[in-house]
């Protein structure tokens, strides 16, 4: 089996870094430390599930984040989408967004 290949568009790098600070401010987390983790946890999951966590087709009106996604299911609350690209075995983080946000109608 080649080496998978996982890369992140500078937007979604943002986003991920950007998280942090969103998640203590709005004190989803008391400690900076729970935030940088649960951010952690989220590149986790797709490090070591985006090759064999079933790959599903990104609606219609969504393709623009990324042709293909993956779903990660941080807590009873919040769905993780992760909107890719993958050619053979390399795979290119397009999007990150959640059911919290208005994209999760497609995913209803």
């Amino acid at each position: 089996m080649e080496e998978i290949k996982i890369f992140y568009k500078l937007e979604v790098e943002n986003f991920l870094n950007n998280l942090i600070y969103i998640l203590y401010k709005e004190d989803y987390f008391n400690y900076i430390e729970n935030a940088i983790q649960y951010k952690d946890n989220i590149i986790d999951f797709i490090d070591t599930n985006i090759h064999s966590f079933p790959h599903k087709l990104t609606p219609l009106p969504l393709f623009h984040l990324g042709s293909s996604y993956i779903f990660y299911k941080s807590n009873s609350r919040t769905t993780w989408y992760i909107f890719f690209e993958k050619e053979e075995d390399q795979y290119l983080i397009t999007n990150i967004s959640n059911n919290h946000t208005d994209i999760a109608m497609y995913f209803l």
